[in-house]
C-alpha cells in the first residue's frame, strides 16, 4: 500500500472481516512508523487540541492520511473552544488499537437563548485562525457510534461531532481525509467569545519518536497475539 486510494480500500475490506486486508493495513502501519523511529520519515507530531497527538503521515491534494494517538502519557494541546465540531472534509478511519466513540451532536440556530457561538477554523501554515461567525446556536445530542480494534467508522464532511476515549486508555487510528470544496472547519464555542489565533504545538523529535514507537508496540503486540 502506497497511497490514499490503496489504504481506503484496505480499510474497506478489513471492516467487512477480510482478515488479509486487516493484515495489510498493520503492515503499512508498522512499515510507516519503524520509518519514524528511525528518522528515515522525516515528520514532527502535532499536538491536537481534539485530544490526540497527530502523525501527519501524507498530504497529496486534497487527500490526507494520519495515525493518530490517545494516550494519558502524552500531553495535548488545549482547546480554545469546544470539541464539538465539524470537518471540511470525509473522515474515514480504521482503530488500531483500543476504543473510539463518536456522537453526533445537532445544531439548531438559536438568536434568542443560545449556548454556543459557531466559529470558522481557518489555516495558515502554522497558526489556525479561530474566527468568530454570528451565528449562535444550541446542541442536542445525537446517535453515538462506537468503534474498536479492527473496526472502521466514517463521519462526513459537515456534520458536527464529538469523538472522545474511555479515560486513561489509550487508542489509535489511521485517519483519511478528502477536502470536500466550499464546506468550512468549524467548531463550537463560547457565545462571548472573539476571534483570536492559535499557533500549532509540534512535537520535539524525541516525543514524535516515542509516539511512534508507542503506536508500533502496541499494533505489534496484538498482531503477534492473534
Amino acid at each position: 500500500m502506497t497511497n490514499y486510494a490503496d489504504i481506503h480500500r484496505h480499510i474497506d475490506r478489513a471492516a467487512s472481516g477480510d482478515d488479509a486486508s486487516g493484515e495489510a493495513i498493520r503492515r503499512w502501519v508498522l512499515d510507516v512508523l519503524a520509518g519514524i523511529a528511525d528518522s528515515r520519515r522525516r515528520l514532527d507530531a502535532v499536538r491536537h487540541p481534539l485530544g490526540f497527538v497527530c502523525l501527519p503521515v501524507e498530504r497529496s491534494g486534497d487527500d490526507g492520511i494520519c495515525v493518530h494517538l490517545w494516550s494519558p502519557d502524552v500531553a495535548t494541546a488545549e482547546p480554545t473552544t469546544s470539541t464539538v465540531h465539524s470537518h471540511s472534509w470525509d473522515l474515514l478511519s480504521y482503530v488500531l488499537f483500543g476504543q473510539v466513540s463518536n456522537e453526533i451532536v445537532k445544531v439548531a440556530d438559536d438568536a434568542s437563548d443560545p449556548a454556543y457561538r459557531v466559529y470558522e477554523v481557518v489555516s495558515h501554515g502554522e497558526v489556525d485562525e479561530i474566527r468568530s461567525t454570528p451565528r449562535l446556536v444550541r446542541r442536542s445530542d445525537g446517535d453515538v457510534c462506537v468503534a474498536g480494534a479492527g473496526e472502521a467508522y466514517t463521519l462526513p464532511a459537515g456534520h458536527f461531532h464529538e469523538t472522545v476515549t474511555p479515560p486513561g486508555q489509550q487508542a489509535a487510528t489511521v485517519a483519511l481525509g478528502r477536502v470536500r470544496r466550499g464546506l468550512r472547519d468549524l467548531s463550537l464555542g463560547a457565545v462571548d467569545g472573539h476571534t483570536h489565533r492559535v499557533r500549532r504545538q509540534r512535537c520535539d523529535p524525541g516525543t514524535t519518536v516515542r509516539t511512534a514507537r508507542t503506536i508500533a508496540d502496541r499494533v505489534a503486540a496484538a498482531a503477534y497475539s492473534r
